[in-house]
């Protein structure tokens, strides 16, 4: 799968499911169940114990039908050994031009941090593909992605923090191209209790929402700015 194909299968699908967990075992946990739940793709933070290994094995388990990514990837070195895991892309909370350089060059989807206007011109012309817009949830939700959408139309926005069940159609109404999910999608307690099927039945829940979001809004499974 190619760049540009992966772009469009994270905006199609619409939910990135942020995988931070205590283990190697609880996240491949995490993983199959947002994937039971109709979420054919999953973020591996390298904050989980082993998190190359585990991108390594849900790449080989999952095949062409799981998107599977790294997350938290702060420098072109940590960039290297996901990709040489086999992650489809790649996404930091914060802007680093050498990552952004080395994905460019890899041909590698790369979805940089960044919270303030200047962050985001910053990022997006520096060849980040979508920019992560975080955390969100501390600087006004659905408001400030409404906000930065009116001057900067033309760059996908995905929003990560302060996303939950609650807020997720107003972020989508106001143009995000996707969402960034974590603990209210993959919740911690649920993998401590044994219960993935929470986190599976949450997975169907936020992409619901996101479809009925987009129809309500007029817009088409999948539709995002394009970059030039």
């Amino acid at each position: 799968m190619n760049k540009q194909q992966v772009r469009d299968r994270i905006v199609e699908i619409g939910i990135v499911p942020v995988v931070r967990a205590s283990s190697a075992n609880e996240a491949r946990i995490a993983a199959e169940a947002v994937c039971q739940g109709g979420l054919a793709i999953v973020e591996v933070t390298m904050t989980v114990p082993g998190a190359v290994d585990v991108v390594r094995e849900l790449v080989k388990i999952g095949g062409a039908e799981v998107l599977v990514g790294a997350g938290t990837v702060l420098d072109p070195e940590a960039a290297r050994r996901c990709l040489d895991a086999g992650a489809q892309f790649l996404i930091s909370p914060g802007f680093d031009v050498k990552t952004i350089e080395f994905a460019v060059r890899e041909g590698v989807l790369m979805m940089a941090g960044a919270l303030t206007p200047t962050e985001v011109i910053t990022a997006w012309n520096a060849g980040s593909d979508l920019v992560k817009i975080f955390p969100c949830g501390m600087v006004g939700c659905a408001k400030y992605i409404k906000a930065l959408r009116g001057p900067l139309p033309q760059i996908p926005m995905v929003p990560t923090g302060g996303v939950n069940l609650s807020t997720a159609a107003e972020f989508i109404q106001a143009g995000a191209v996707a969402l960034g999910v974590g603990g209210e999608l993959v919740q911690i307690e649920a993998l401590k209790a044994g219960k993935p099927e929470i986190i599976t039945e949450n997975a169907r829940k936020f992409l619901a929402i996101v479809k009925q979001a987009r129809a309500q809004n007029g817009q088409p499974q999948g539709a995002a700015a394009v970059r030039a």
